[in-house]
């Protein structure tokens, strides 16, 4: 048979003590004198009851401890899907420092549909939110571009690059280092070609960045700027 539970074992072993001091109790009532009761079978009882007691107790114990350790793991994969949650969500500047040069808008009677950030030839640039590279490779007068399709359709287009550092079908992340600023393409001078497409039509990226906590002229980012960095990186 298999070896009971310790709480089924403490009841097994209390009844048996109870059995016992009851067939003793009974044999007892046929003494001549039937209130004096055996000193032995009463210490028998108590030192059953305090064992049962006792394994009950562990048992609590156990039990508590079993629903602290679930309540921390459940507490700490709630912080984590947080934490990845807020990474998926959030908005980056494009680059670490640079010069804005050029505004979204009608220039030499086309309109420019991204801004310009100008930097060194090299500097590495970042994707400033997450999703997935639908073209990397050279594109006319965008030189060496990429562009990054987010999970709601809006694209963005990193364009006059260097030097790319993904392909299509990646997967990236706000604050991942995607390509290196150039000078390829229709450009007058090194810098970054930010363009946004919402719903397949181009849009101001400075009034599209705002809401999300990004400003362009100001150089400031959202709040969440070194939670993605941290998970861009790992």
């Amino acid at each position: 048979m298999p070896t009971p539970p310790r709480s089924r074992y403490a009841a097994v072993v209390t009844s048996a003590f109870v059995g016992a001091g009851v067939v003793a109790l009974g044999a007892a009532s046929n003494l001549p004198d039937a209130k004096t009761v055996n000193p032995d079978v009463l210490s028998a009882l108590d030192k059953a009851q305090v064992s049962t007691d006792a394994l009950q107790s562990r048992a609590g114990d156990a039990t508590r401890a079993s629903r602290s350790e679930s309540r921390d793991t459940a507490a700490k994969a709630n912080t984590k899907l947080n934490d990845e949650q807020a990474a998926a969500e959030v908005y980056l500047l494009p680059l670490d420092d640079y010069q804005f040069t050029s505004a979204f808008g009608v220039r030499f009677g086309k309109l420019h549909a991204g801004i310009d950030l100008a930097a060194p030839d090299g500097t590495p640039y970042k994707s400033i939110h997450a999703g997935t590279v639908t073209a990397a490779g050279y594109n006319g007068g965008y030189g060496y571009s990429i562009t990054v399709q987010q999970d709601d359709g809006t694209e963005v287009i990193y364009a006059h690059s260097r030097r790319l550092l993904v392909k299509k079908g990646d997967v990236v992340k706000a604050g991942q280092v995607i390509g290196e600023v150039g000078n390829t393409g229709y450009s007058y001078g090194t810098h970054l070609h930010l363009e946004i497409h919402v719903d397949g039509k181009p849009v101001d990226a400075i009034t599209f960045l705002k809401p999300h906590g990004v400003d362009i002229q100001l150089q400031m980012e959202s709040l969440y700027a070194g939670l993605a960095a941290a998970e861009a990186a790992s």
